[in-house]
């Protein structure tokens, strides 16, 4: 196997019915943040780490997203859609879109539709290939949506810490897999309540604890934060990739 990983796979097949109306007529992948979609920001993350192919996985308004994405070339990409006749469960849906990648025989990315990120691939590539394991698992600090209460003397509030991070680690749906997994797949319904406790239990399922920005988008107010952290940051796409006006 090559060190370098130099193409991916983006599972954006679901409806997200969480995220209405955002969703009423659009995959989760389309959602607008800052101004462009998910699947824009993830496709310019992967091409900037040296990938260079695509696979997109699709099934509910996949044509949403061949109409944005087209080919992949304006992102300095080749991309290829895997389009579902049928709902396949996320991990029919990986096995089914892993058969189309470029080079069947070598590792690829697997990224849930629905994350943005801004960690190193080099590092989590390196961190994948030294430890030898069949997948690697992308890992984010599990932070809490409410606030916690600060007590002292056991009762007295002394204040609020409005959404802390807390001492676990949740699945950030960014991946590394081997091309042996794909055959361990199933056909229909979810990786994680077959292949990934199989490879748990063999020591083959690796996690990396990630240190740079990530975000899941999973609700509307999901929606509105990762378009204030977008602006914050200055990673906003370029015009040319957006399809909204900037709304906050």
């Amino acid at each position: 196997m090559t060190a370098h990983v130099t193409q991916a796979l983006i599972l954006a097949g679901g409806q997200a019915t969480r995220m209405r109306p955002y969703t009423d007529d659009a995959p989760k992948a389309m959602v607008p943040v800052a101004g462009a979609p998910i699947v824009g920001y993830q496709l310019v993350w992967l091409a900037a780490h040296g990938v260079q192919s695509v696979v997109i996985s699709g099934g509910y308004r996949h044509e949403m997203i061949t109409d944005y994405v087209g080919d992949g070339s304006r992102f300095g990409l080749d991309v290829s859609y895997a389009i579902e006749a049928e709902p396949l469960g996320r991990g029919g849906g990986l096995k089914f879109a892993a058969r189309r990648l470029a080079d069947p025989g070598s590792p690829f990315y697997v990224l849930n539709g629905d994350v943005i990120s801004r960690f190193s691939l080099a590092d989590f590539t390196a961190y994948h290939h030294a430890n030898a394991g069949a997948v690697t698992i992308a890992l984010s600090p599990y932070r809490s949506n409410w606030g916690v209460a600060d007590l002292v003397d056991g009762n007295r509030i002394k204040g609020f810490t409005q959404s802390p991070e807390l001492p676990y680690w949740i699945n950030a749906g960014v991946y590394i897999f081997n091309p042996d997994v794909v055959d361990l797949l199933p056909d229909k319904g979810d990786h994680e309540d077959t292949t990934f406790p199989e490879l748990a239990r063999d020591g083959r399922l690796i996690g990396f604890r990630v240190s740079g920005y990530w975000r899941g988008i999973d609700t509307v107010k999901d929606v509105i934060e990762a378009s204030r952290e977008v602006l914050t940051s200055g990673d906003l796409l370029d015009v040319a990739h957006r399809t909204t006006e900037l709304e906050l």
